[in-house]
């Protein structure tokens, strides 16, 4: 049975260093998506790990709150803000109980939808609706099973499945997700230990009916 990725799994990814999702920079996809002009007003960055998109796109110019369950996800986050002299801001919050006003017109999500099972998946894609303002787009960067890799992949009916009732999907598209291949993921994918691969996800835009 498909379930979420442990909690505890994070905590010592980031405790030990290593991260596959902490490449140092935005993701590839992010930097594109906003180049073509797919993020507007005020924007959540769920499951911000480092802080690399929030720090991107406030340096840019938008109104941006990064947040993460983890304390020393947010912790690390400041820190490479701090580092970068970007005033971005964090918060420690759980993406399974995104609550309040509707404000947000943009949500960018790399790499968090993917690691829920479809209980928490579903209380997930509840609280974004809750957050997000009618016509806010939530945009989805997911690890894709049509190619190996590692870590939680899903297929692209899981996105259009996820994103219904009060929900218009816009698009499901093909794209890549950067991470570090270390160990027996570095092995299965014939690279070196340590080695920046480009994996295959989707890029999926829903909005907020």
């Amino acid at each position: 049975m498909e379930t979420s990725v442990e909690r505890s799994t994070f905590e010592e990814a980031y405790a030990a260093g290593s991260a596959p999702w902490v490449i140092g920079e935005p993701q590839p996809a992010i930097v594109e998506l906003e180049r073509a002009g797919g993020i507007r007003g005020a924007v959540l960055d769920p499951g911000c790990g480092a802080g690399e998109h929030t720090i991107l796109l406030t340096r840019l110019g938008y109104d941006v709150l990064g947040v993460d369950f983890s304390p020393r996800a947010v912790e690390l986050a400041r820190q490479n803000a701090a580092r970068q002299q970007v005033e971005a801001r964090f918060e420690v919050a759980d993406a399974l109980r995104l609550d309040g006003e509707s404000r947000f017109d943009t949500v960018v999500d790399s790499a968090l939808f993917h690691v829920f099972g479809p209980e928490d998946r579903a209380a997930y894609v509840r609280g974004l609706h809750r957050v997000c303002r009618a016509g806010g787009a939530v945009h989805v960067l997911a690890l894709s099973d049509v190619e190996p890799g590692f870590g939680p992949r899903v297929g692209e009916h899981v996105i259009r499945e996820a994103f219904g009732a009060g929900w218009r999907l816009e698009e499901v598209r093909p794209s890549h997700y950067r991470g570090v291949a270390r160990g027996e993921a570095a092995a299965e994918l014939g690279v070196e230990d340590g080695a920046v691969v480009d994996l295959a996800a989707w890029l999926a835009t829903a909005t907020r009916a």
